[in-house]
């Protein structure tokens, strides 16, 4: 059980709640935007908060996610150029302790070099230990050391 509602970002309990799930998800985050986006991404109920960017992970390689029309997309240059194009990109990392929190994040559009996507990966808008409007992914990942550059993997699904 989360102390946030995963649809609004509103808060379930009082602010004196200091139980699990007081932190907010990223996984949430996500799939609140996407189910706004009309889009389906893993989500309660079907699967709970607690581990949810892990499963959304395993979940976007599936069949599943293809046939909901999710594509994995290779390389920061590519997921950088299809956010800006106006698509729904996904950066996440699976933990792999299936005991551990994963990440995700959004990618949103940015108009950066080259040099710059290689050193610090796309432009994200994310939910997690430090909440951003917009950072990158090798900030946004930084609390799980094997994710960035080589651990992330990239998924669009075409508005």
């Amino acid at each position: 059980m989360s102390k946030t509602n995963w649809e609004t970002g509103e808060a379930d309990r009082g602010a004196e709640y200091e139980g699990p799930g007081q932190q907010t998800h990223c996984s949430a985050f996500a799939a609140a935007a996407a189910k706004r986006l009309d889009v389906y991404l893993l989500r309660p109920p079907e699967h709970g908060q607690q581990l949810l960017a892990n499963a959304q992970a395993k979940w976007l390689g599936g069949s599943e996610a293809q046939e909901s029309g999710w594509q994995e997309i290779a390389g920061a240059q590519r997921a950088q150029a299809t956010a800006n194009s106006g698509n729904l990109v996904l950066v996440v990392y699976a933990n792999p302790d299936p005991h551990e929190p994963g990440h995700v994040a959004i990618v949103r559009p940015s108009e950066k070099p080259a040099e710059a996507l290689e050193r610090n990966g796309p432009q994200i808008i994310q939910a997690g230990t430090h909440n951003h409007n917009s950072t990158t992914v090798g900030i946004g990942f930084s609390s799980h050391p094997d994710a960035w550059p080589d651990g992330v993997r990239y998924f669009v699904h075409k508005l």
